[in-house]
């Protein structure tokens, strides 16, 4: 395990200033590089103790500039059109990158790292993604995946995107009997 300082609140982890244990490859791979930890020596703790108050004025400012561009932004949504089989499944997937892009475009400059997506979307419909503006600030956006602009409309209207549904057995066989006995 690693001592590191946190220089700005990490989920699960802390808030600014805490001296926490992480495994190595977290601190190494993620907390050191973002600039969300130093480590904790005698020199990083004597230097953030007497930057500390500068440091929390600055997060601070930062975090209510988040929270102006919330309210501003408040009930963002983005239409993606994607190709889709039948069943409403994509063909591929969209991703943090995606919905980033498309928030650009609505009016919402963020880094696909700013998108908090668990896995991709790999169906049509109405999802809500959690945006991080910044540590302590989160916003939802609407996306909407579709086929088409109109049937994004649909869906945004609350309607189900249109499916076929995949012909059962029991409808294959009503329907060859229904044949025969035209025949």
């Amino acid at each position: 395990m690693i001592e590191l300082i946190l220089m700005q609140r990490v989920d699960k982890l802390g808030q600014m200033g805490e001296v926490v244990k992480v495994k190595p490859g977290y601190a190494r791979n993620f907390l050191l590089p973002s600039g969300k930890a130093i480590r904790a020596s005698k020199d990083n703790l004597e230097r953030f103790s007497a930057q500390r108050a500068q440091l929390e004025a600055q997060n601070i400012k930062r975090r209510d500039e988040a929270e102006r561009l919330a309210e501003r932004v408040e009930n963002l949504g983005v239409v993606l059109i994607r190709q889709a089989g039948e069943s409403g499944s994509l063909y591929g997937s969209v991703s943090a990158r995606d919905i980033a892009e498309a928030a650009k475009e609505a009016g919402l400059t963020i880094g696909r790292q700013q998108v908090l997506l668990v896995d991709p979307i790999k169906t049509l419909g109405l999802f809500t993604v959690r945006v991080e503006l910044h540590p302590e600030v989160h916003i939802p956006v609407i996306v909407n995946v579709a086929r088409s602009y109109e049937e994004a409309d649909r869906q945004a209207r609350g309607e189900e995107p249109v499916r076929e549904e995949e012909p059962t057995l029991e409808a294959e066989l009503a329907a060859e009997l229904g044949a025969a006995a035209r025949d």
